[in-house]
């Protein structure tokens, strides 16, 4: 048997090689399983939330049916819309989280383009070089001296990583999975803004009642002083009595400008996210008028939360990302594989560098394979370690997703039932300032007593108020909590490593493997 030639051998390795090559040395990522809860708290959410008047809001109902994209405008206020319209194009914090998607992005194409495809180069050189003539030895170097020579060379070079243990492949799926995470950032940044803005224009409504109310509450008391000061001249009452009416008073005043501050940072904060100058935004107040209560609130499955919220989506792609990562430092600790050839010319002069006698090639292999090299273990550790605090990091964002749900879910009812027993009083200070004030024009009730009536009623819408927002909050809140409207459910990740919808949990992998 005629024994084969080192090229032939050489031949049939690569053969081998290349037959080798793309056999991952890491298991596919699969997600997570969702929650297994049927719901979010340990009692039922009723299906209807309790309701006060019309003039309030009547009951809201709870729908698994699919959201607006847009869930903001069923709040009723077109400036409200204007206002996050306007946000969503030019605000500075989405701007920036569109600047880091375009960043993975590119920094993916990037990665692609080196490992993926051939790299092929275009080398043209020139030197002049002057041999060492006592390297010729004494006898000839003495009678023969240096020499002086010109090499011109151009040569094409053509050169290709094989990814025999699926590290390129799994380098790849990690930045797609960076991508994934800046894609569901920048989800969660539009809902937060949008979420964020109506909550400062619903307080700033709420303030700017309460300031109203608060001031004619102070003007009431003042009258009051004045009727009480002009008892005590005359004789008919004691001076405790206005001390008491003054302190009260000023105590009434006193809360008004901690709610202009509170007023005036509102409307900042608005200008803020809406990408203005708190000096330059000359955007009109709002008011609880402005706003109609959302007849319908979103309620999904907790299974069907953990798709749709863009943190826990954002979780769920550093969770895919570490575990790539964790898949290419294991590839390190196997075969590398190289496949280059150049073809190319080479001359003492530069008028014969594309003549017939100058042409040179070469084709090449090499297979790295490491053999004492205690670092890579330590690498494959740490990637696991990263990819075990991934995976942490996801359950505490699911449950602080479910959290959030709960609480706000339990918030509307209490604030639903809260705000209707301070309806009921409202309708009550109400029927006793009618009742008072009939009673003062038939001369059975004096002033003062109307005055207290007043006060009374005064003290209870500025309860009322509060409610009324809060109970707008929070519709706004369910809204967050539920990751807002309608998305697609897929990404950039998908395509790389495969279907995302929800099996099993990631085997545990070993850094030792």
């Amino acid at each position: 048997m005629k024994p084969r030639s080192g090229t032939g051998r050489a031949c049939a390795l690569l053969a081998a090689s290349i037959g080798l090559a793309g056999c991952a040395v890491s298991t596919d990522f699969r997600p997570p399983a969702p929650p297994a809860a049927a719901s979010y708290t340990a009692e039922p959410t009723p299906a209807r939330t309790a309701s006060a008047d019309t003039r309030l809001g009547t009951a809201q109902h709870f729908t698994t049916a699919e959201t607006a994209s847009q869930w903001w405008r069923e709040l009723g206020s077109a400036r409200l819309d204007a206002l996050i319209d306007e946000a969503l194009v030019a605000g500075p914090t989405l701007d920036a989280a569109r600047a880091r998607l375009r960043q993975a992005g590119e920094t993916l194409a990037a990665r692609s383009g080196a490992v993926e495809y051939p790299q092929a180069n275009l080398e043209v050189g020139a030197q002049r070089q002057r041999n060492n003539a006592a390297a010729l030895g004494p006898s000839q170097g003495a009678s023969q001296g240096g020499r002086t020579f010109d090499l011109y060379g151009v040569s094409a070079g053509i050169a290709y990583d094989l990814d025999f243990a699926g590290g390129n492949q799994r380098t790849l799926e990690a930045l797609a999975a960076q991508v994934d995470y800046r894609r569901f950032q920048l989800e969660a940044a539009r809902l937060a803004i949008a979420g964020n803005i109506a909550s400062a224009a619903i307080a700033q409504a709420r303030i700017a009642g309460q300031i109203d109310a608060t001031e004619t509450l102070a003007g009431l008391q003042r009258e009051q002083l004045d009727v009480a000061r002009r008892r005590v001249s005359l004789g008919a009452a004691a001076d405790d009595e206005v001390w008491a009416l003054q302190a009260q008073l000023e105590q009434t005043r006193a809360r008004i400008p901690s709610l202009r501050t509170q007023l005036e940072r509102t409307t900042h904060l608005l200008a803020v996210l809406v990408g203005a100058e708190p000096g330059g935004f000359a955007s009109a107040r709002f008011t609880l008028s402005d706003f109609a209560l959302p007849a319908e609130l979103p309620l999904r499955v907790p299974s069907e939360l953990v798709r749709r919220r863009p943190d826990i989506r954002s979780a769920e792609a550093l969770m895919h990302s570490a575990h790539a990562q964790h898949g290419a430092a294991l590839a390190k600790r196997y075969p590398q594989i190289t496949l280059s050839a150049a073809l190319g010319s080479q001359s003492l002069t530069a008028a014969n560098l594309f003549g017939a006698g100058s042409l040179l090639w070469g084709v090449a292999g090499q297979l790295v394979q490491p053999l004492l090299r205690p670092g890579l273990r330590a690498e494959a550790r740490a990637a696991q370690a990263e990819l075990d605090a991934a995976a942490a990091n996801y359950r505490e964002t699911v449950l602080q997703a479910l959290r959030d749900v709960a609480d706000t879910l339990r918030a509307i009812e209490n604030g639903a039932q809260a705000l209707s027993a301070q309806a009921a009083a409202d309708e009550a200070a109400r029927a006793l300032l009618r009742s008072v004030a009939e009673r003062h024009r038939l001369g059975a009730a004096s002033y003062v007593e109307l005055l207290i009536a007043q006060q009374q009623a005064q003290q209870v819408r500025i309860d009322l108020i509060a409610l009324q927002a809060q109970r707008l909050a929070d519709s706004v809140a369910l809204h967050q909590a539920m990751g807002g409207g309608p998305g697609d459910g897929r990404s950039r990740g998908a395509a790389v490593a495969g279907d995302l919808t929800p099996c099993c949990a990631p085997p545990a992998m070993s850094a030792n493997r």
